[in-house]
């Protein structure tokens, strides 16, 4: 008897979960937040240097060395506070599996986000704003003067109790000042950052679940995350 194929029941096809990857690769030498030393990701041992240690195999033993602010990261309210949580005491249900909602801001006015949210319980879901600035990854033009969010729409998110918010700019704030009111804002309230997200153009805006999987660091305030959505 033939085996199904995956998929299929008898003559019925099963849907199954389709997954976008919202995070950028992290590589040597990539792009990094102006003044921090670039990402270097290379070989403690190859797979040429490890033949003598093992009888008829070979492996490849990595090391990284990189800043935490590399790539699509997650803050953690200590980043901003130092007696708030690390990355270690965040709850796996603050992370993974949230419900997601998009909002577009490609066509704002101005650099500052504030466009409204959505008429819905906004209580504990990942709220994403999709404002096109990632088709600059790569380039140094990325790192200038990004969208970033209002301090209305921040208050906003923090009355609407949402637990996560993602941008795909480099930064929630406005960077041209040495002001932080949107992290101060979000984090305070317990809301996490993500920044750096890429590809929110392929998300409906809404009915999606929302992962930002992160290593439980103890002392840890943001590190970089594999972000991803579930349709």
């Amino acid at each position: 008897m033939t085996a199904a194929a995956p998929g299929w029941h008898g003559s019925t096809v099963i849907d199954t979960p389709r997954f976008i990857d919202l995070s950028h690769p992290i590589e040597d030498g990539m792009p990094v937040l102006p003044g921090l030393p670039p990402a270097r990701i290379g070989a403690h041992l190859d797979h040429d240097a490890s033949r003598p240690n093992y009888e008829g195999a070979e492996f490849y033993l990595g090391k990284v060395d990189m800043p935490a602010n590399v790539g699509t990261y997650i803050d953690a309210p200590f980043h901003r506070f130092r007696h708030r949580e690390d990355l270690a005491q965040v709850p796996l249900e603050r992370i993974v599996g949230l419900a997601g909602v998009l909002i577009d801001a490609t066509n704002s006015d101005g650099r500052g986000v504030s466009t409204g949210l959505p008429e819905r319980d906004l209580a504990g879901c990942a709220v994403l704003v999709r404002t096109g600035w990632d088709e600059h990854w790569g380039d140094d033009s990325y790192w200038g003067a990004a969208p970033y969010l209002t301090e209305e729409l921040a208050l906003e998110l923090v009355k609407r109790r949402v637990g996560l918010v993602g941008i795909d700019s480099w930064n929630v704030d406005d960077t041209t000042t040495t002001r932080r009111p949107i992290h101060t804002y979000l984090l305070e309230a317990g809301i996490l950052v993500v920044e750096h997200l890429c590809n929110l153009d392929g998300l409906p805006p809404a009915d999606f679940r929302f992962f930002a999987p992160v290593l439980a660091i103890r002392g840890g305030a943001s590190f970089a995350i594999r972000a991803f959505a579930e349709l």
